[in-house]
């Protein structure tokens, strides 16, 4: 198990634990982590598990697909380390990432 620290946009923070295979949205939606909607299920058709990865931990959330950057490129709270929680699988080296949630979903 790993640790992951959602922070709201307010800078609430959120550590909850995870299993690793899990996606980002997942989790949030497991923890009910507030500014993560999810409202497609993790289809990567809604934009709404926006998540920014703090600089350091981008790498390792793998290459954003032709899908997930479109609908990022939506989404009015852009950032060089977008990703849509619903496209990232955890891995144990995750443990300890910060993801940042933006004001707004789309």
């Amino acid at each position: 198990m790993g640790k992951i620290t959602f922070i709201e946009h307010d800078d609430t923070e959120h550590v909850v634990e995870f299993k690793a295979g899990a996606s980002l949205m997942q989790i949030a939606v497991d923890h009910m982590i507030p500014g993560i909607d999810a409202d497609c299920g993790g289809e990567c058709a809604c934009g709404t598990c926006h998540v920014i990865v703090a600089d350091e931990w981008y790498d390792k959330t793998g290459t954003p697909g032709d899908d997930e950057q479109q609908m990022l490129s939506m989404t009015p709270e852009l950032a060089k380390t977008s990703r849509l929680g619903c496209q990232v699988q955890t891995t144990e080296a995750m443990d300890g990432m910060t993801v940042r949630l933006p004001e707004f979903q789309m």
